[in-house]
């Protein structure tokens, strides 16, 4: 499992994907779906993730399947940059879309 904070045309937002790595053409195609084909993504550590949403988290992930393998912890932009500081996050990773 993997969590990551994705800054989008829309605003950013945290998912939980099962997907290996942001750049993954299943989860492009189901992020595509959702309306998001551009974004830089960053990486958090699954447990720093779980400690800031403590029981949002686990119900979250609980609820994700492998029918089911994108879900969104959180859609609140400020939320989620008051969660994380950039230093707590891995490296952007780019992704232009088509």
């Amino acid at each position: 499992m993997h969590t990551l904070l994705l800054l989008t045309a829309s605003g950013p937002l945290v998912v939980l994907t099962s997907h290996a790595s942001p750049l993954d053409a299943v989860l492009l195609d189901k992020l595509a779906a959702r309306g998001i084909r551009k974004f830089v993504a960053f990486e958090i550590p699954l447990d720093l993730a779980q400690q800031r949403y403590g029981g949002h988290f686990a119900l979250v992930r609980n609820d994700l399947h492998e029918s089911d393998d994108l879900r969104v912890l959180d859609f609140d932009g400020q939320r989620a940059f008051g969660l994380f500081r950039f230093d707590e996050l891995g490296p952007p990773i780019l992704h232009e879309g088509s």
